[in-house]
């Protein structure tokens, strides 16, 4: 699968748009961000948009250099948000972060299902909860910023046949996380992740809202 995506297109030039911002001065400030990671992490491409949220998620520009883009994430994301497929999260974190408007999607959090099969398996609650969810992950958007074991697990359902349209992993932590996303990357399907322990669901709220962003975006003009 295609590391990245070579499109220029949604690029935002010289303009800005936050669909979170709701005051003056709160779209001053990330008007300001922005500006300066552009500046940074250059704005060439597609996916320069993402690498440049996720630094500023974080605060760190070195994140910027640790995205991976595999299996043209972005025109995957894309694809299933304009289908309105659902977007299942690890925790409630990531499912509070993700956008409330720029999308009609159902965003689901693994946690409200399966704990019959984390009592009975003695795996953990975000795992049991893919398990659960199965059936709705064909097409949808996995969203996973804290859990490595559901990443996993989600590696294993895509590796048995059910394949999601993106799953945008980024766990933290020093157990399995790095491992999960190295998976991950080797794994058919599309997928946004970063290198290493570092990432967490400010990082994966960030893929996401950026994706949303840019449909919104794309919507908006048509």
């Amino acid at each position: 699968m295609s590391e990245e995506s070579s499109r220029r297109e949604a690029t935002t030039e010289n303009t800005y748009t936050d669909l979170g911002a709701d005051t003056p001065e709160g779209y001053a400030i990330a008007q300001s961000s922005r500006t300066l990671a552009r500046q940074v992490v250059g704005n060439r491409r597609v996916e320069d948009r993402i690498r440049q949220r996720c630094a500023i998620a974080v605060g760190d520009f070195v994140m910027a250099d640790l995205m991976c883009f595999i299996g043209d994430p972005v025109y995957a994301g894309l694809a299933a948000l304009e289908a309105k497929a659902p977007v299942i999260t690890d925790i409630r974190m990531v499912q509070t972060g993700v956008l409330k408007k720029g999308h009609e999607c159902e965003v689901l959090c693994a946690l409200d299902f399966g704990a019959d099969i984390a009592s009975d398996r003695g795996i953990t609650r975000t795992s049991a909860g893919f398990y659960a969810l199965q059936d709705l992950i064909p097409g949808s958007v996995v969203v996973i910023g804290n859990a490595p074991s559901a990443l996993l697990t989600v590696c294993d359902l895509v590796d048995s046949g059910i394949r999601p349209s993106l799953v945008i992993g980024t766990p933290v932590g020093f157990v399995n996380a790095a491992e999960s996303k190295t998976r991950l990357r080797h794994t058919e399907v599309s997928s946004l992740s970063n290198r290493g322990t570092r990432g967490g669901t400010p990082v994966a709220v960030a893929c996401l809202n950026e994706l949303i962003t840019i449909h919104w975006e794309r919507n908006s003009r048509s």
